[in-house]
């Protein structure tokens, strides 16, 4: 059995893992990666998607929205702006998450009217949480 290593998952309202596990993948803004024990020390940040960690207990997943993610040798720890697990997750948990990326997509457009980065960077997280909402079988109301 491979080696196993610490995996910590924390958002703002409560700690929803805390387990030794043998891999997480995990959906990074700069891409997708799959950290195991002995990883580069990495931190990432996070896009909206699936983190799935697969352990001696069976594999978990969770939908997380964005934050941070800090690989060691010896673990991985996840600050998550929002993280359900995926089996919580209902059509109401997308519609609002939707309405706050429209809604940050809507004020980046007024605040950076002619500063395209800002605006390109809400409309790529909206863009996200479709394709999220699409991976799990639920739809992004428009």
């Amino acid at each position: 059995m491979a080696d196993t290593m610490q995996f910590d998952l924390v958002s703002p309202e409560r700690r929803l893992a805390s387990l030794q596990v043998t891999s997480v993948q995990i959906p990074g803004a700069d891409g997708d990666m799959t950290a195991m024990e002995g990883h580069a020390p990495t931190i990432t940040t996070l896009r909206p998607g699936v983190l799935s960690v697969d352990g001696p207990e069976g594999t978990s997943d969770y939908v997380v929205t964005g934050g941070f993610a800090e690989i060691t040798a010896k673990g991985v720890s996840v600050l998550a702006e929002r993280a359900v697990p995926k089996g919580d997750m209902t059509q109401a948990h997308l519609d609002e998450m939707m309405e706050e990326a429209r809604t940050m997509y809507s004020n980046a457009k007024e605040a950076f009217e002619n500063e395209p980065g800002p605006v390109d960077d809400a409309a790529k997280l909206l863009s996200d949480m479709v394709a999220m909402g699409d991976h799990m079988g639920l739809t992004a109301k428009q």
